[in-house]
């Protein structure tokens, strides 16, 4: 059940409040025997409810008087004020992340081969936009079916938001898709990368009939390579992220004529 206390008032404060609503106008000394709270601590409660603004005192009477604020603008004030608190919070974890982004650079590039792999539609989703993430020159994505990255739902959403995020810090993102790709991607998603991608300087889109499997090479350094779903045609199944320059450069060379024989896509 909901409680003043989940909108940050003490235990004392919200027993002062509720007595000041059940009671109307009245004085601190009759406020603590209807609250059950402590005499010794009621004025305290109240100065703090005051600034708050949960409560209105007359100070012009003998003894002093106090009255709660309507319920409805008391809570209002309440979610207000933790609002501020979540807003103030944010800036701080945004100032630690920018303070960890420096702190925790990378030095010296990983040297050698490394893979891994995710298996499941949003396991492999995760991976594909952790490594997107991680592009500072280049992203190349290629797809011969509508895999996961152009449905309408959330997963979707992500791929194409991290691929805007790319071109805003300055990477170059071509796609290579096929015209049966092209003629069934829904409307809705067609729209949302014209809208959001399309007219980039750094963003192209070509179309062409000889492309068989679906893969991302990131920054000449890694390649991500999709799974089909054996049981489910169009989906993933899993996808293997591989660092090694030397086989990303062999894929390079593979995808260069492909791509310099599509036809522009004009979203």
């Amino acid at each position: 059940m909901a409680s003043l206390r989940d909108l940050g008032l003490s235990e004392y404060e919200a027993r002062t409040y509720r007595g000041l609503l059940r009671a109307g106008a009245t004085t601190a000394k009759e406020l603590s025997r209807t609250s059950d709270v402590p005499m010794g601590r009621i004025y305290d409660v109240l100065n703090g409810l005051e600034q708050y603004g949960l409560v209105r005192s007359q100070a012009a009477s003998r003894p002093k008087k106090y009255v709660a604020v309507e319920p409805e603008t008391a809570l209002d004030r309440l979610l207000e004020d933790k609002r501020r608190e979540l807003r103030e919070k944010a800036e701080q974890y945004e100032a630690v992340v920018d303070d960890l982004i420096a702190d925790l650079d990378v030095s010296q590039p990983v040297e050698g081969q490394f893979w891994t792999a995710a298996v499941g539609p949003e396991e492999t989703v995760d991976l594909l936009v952790e490594r997107l993430a991680a592009a500072t020159a280049e992203i190349v994505m290629v797809s011969p079916t509508p895999s996961f990255q152009f449905d309408l739902g959330t997963l979707g959403e992500r791929v194409l938001g991290e691929l805007e995020a790319a071109l805003d810090r300055g990477v170059v993102v071509s796609m290579l898709l096929t015209p049966e790709l092209v003629e069934q991607l829904p409307r809705r998603v067609g729209e949302a990368y014209q809208r959001r991608l399309a007219g980039r300087d750094a963003f192209e889109v070509r179309v062409s009939p000889d492309v068989t499997g679906a893969f991302h090479l990131v920054d000449e350094t890694e390649v991500c390579i999709h799974v089909p779903n054996p049981l489910e045609s169009g989906t993933a199944l899993a996808m293997f992220d591989l660092k090694d320059p030397e086989f990303a450069s062999d894929v390079r060379a593979m995808f260069e004529p492909r791509w310099a024989e599509a036809e522009p896509l004009e979203l």
